[in-house]
């Protein structure tokens, strides 16, 4: 760290004393010319060569008493080190993403496929609420939590890292990844509760119709955000599944069912969006970055700490050394 970082100065105006630095060096080079007697010899040659390492260290006293100077003049500006405390009150939003893990998430139309680039885009969003709640479900024919409610952030995105189809069984069962979502956020106590929902398909699994689900989420003020994730037409999509677990990839039709999505979205007064690229995903998350506003109050306190001394202490030691060594080891005789 700087010596210098985070310092201010209460009398910088003596900072000015140190173009005083330069100019006696050379008062103290042109002094030193006029001090000592030049002899002429007629040759040096004997001689030439030799020196000591007294000799040597001698030519740089000069530099300490320098180096003393400006360090007083330093301490009688007298620096001063802001430390800096900000307390932070956050309304924060208590947000759960709810991600479609169906093995159609495998299809290729985004590189290198839709639930990569969901992940990624999803931990991006995540890096850009620092301030709220995250918790993360999955669903395909059945639906799970994979992490709770936490301001731990690492800890979603390794949950979002770690996301893969064929750990459920095969469906898309969209009303019960909504509610199990919703059951996490209904007794929150946030300002704000919201659901951000992704998925590619249709709803034709679970026990827990997707209306159902939505008007739960409205009794309990949860907002739906809703994404459908897919090309328009055809795409190279998991059509099966060999006995080693490996998917065969085949063109099938997109099918999403943007109708149920858009009532959804609208029943609990959240937005129905469609993305079709990665770059259109990414532009949908940040949109609802920008629609869900985190509320904070920063108040910042400043403290000062005086830092003179040290300086002053550390030009005293340097002058105290020169003054020993120029009138002890480095002695000479006028």
């Amino acid at each position: 760290m700087s010596l210098l970082e985070n310092i201010n100065f209460v009398n910088p105006e003596f900072l000015g004393l140190l173009l005083l630095v330069p100019a006696l060096a050379v008062w103290y080079v042109y002094q030193q010319k006029e001090r000592y007697v030049h002899l002429k010899m007629p040759t040096l040659e004997s001689i030439s060569g030799i020196t000591s390492l007294r000799g040597a260290l001698r030519k740089y006293l000069p530099l300490l008493r320098a180096l003393s100077l400006i360090f007083l003049i330093i301490a009688l500006a007298r620096p001063q080190k802001t430390l800096k405390e900000e307390d932070i009150k956050a309304e924060g939003i208590d947000i759960f993403l709810v991600m479609d893990l169906s093995s159609s998430m495998l299809a290729q139309d985004f590189k290198p496929d839709r639930l990569e680039e969901s992940k990624r885009v999803a931990a991006d969003f995540v890096n850009k609420r620092e301030h709220d709640r995250i918790g993360l479900s999955v669903f395909s024919g059945e639906a799970f939590t994979q992490c709770p409610l936490t301001t731990d952030h690492k800890v979603v995105k390794e949950f979002l890292a770690n996301l893969k189809c064929g750990l459920l069984e095969d469906g898309t069962a969209i009303g019960m990844g909504l509610a199990t979502s919703v059951n996490r956020l209904k007794d929150s106590e946030a300002k704000s509760k919201v659901v951000i929902l992704l998925t590619d398909g249709v709803n034709n699994a679970g026990y827990i119709k997707p209306y159902t689900a939505a008007e739960i989420a409205r009794e309990f003020d949860v907002k739906v955000y809703t994404i459908g994730v897919g090309s328009t037409g055809d795409a190279l999509t998991p059509v099966s599944r060999r006995s080693d677990g490996k998917y065969i990839f085949g063109l099938a039709r997109v099918e999403i069912d943007e109708a149920l999505l858009q009532e959804i979205a609208e029943m609990t007064g959240g937005k129905y969006f469609r993305a079709t690229s990665g770059e259109g995903l990414e532009r949908i998350y940040e949109e609802i970055n920008q629609l869900e506003k985190t509320e904070i109050d920063v108040t910042s306190v400043k403290r000062y700490s005086e830092e003179f001394h040290y300086f002053a202490l550390l030009g005293l030691i340097l002058l105290v050394v020169e003054f020993l060594l120029r009138y002890t080891v480095f002695r000479t005789i006028p």
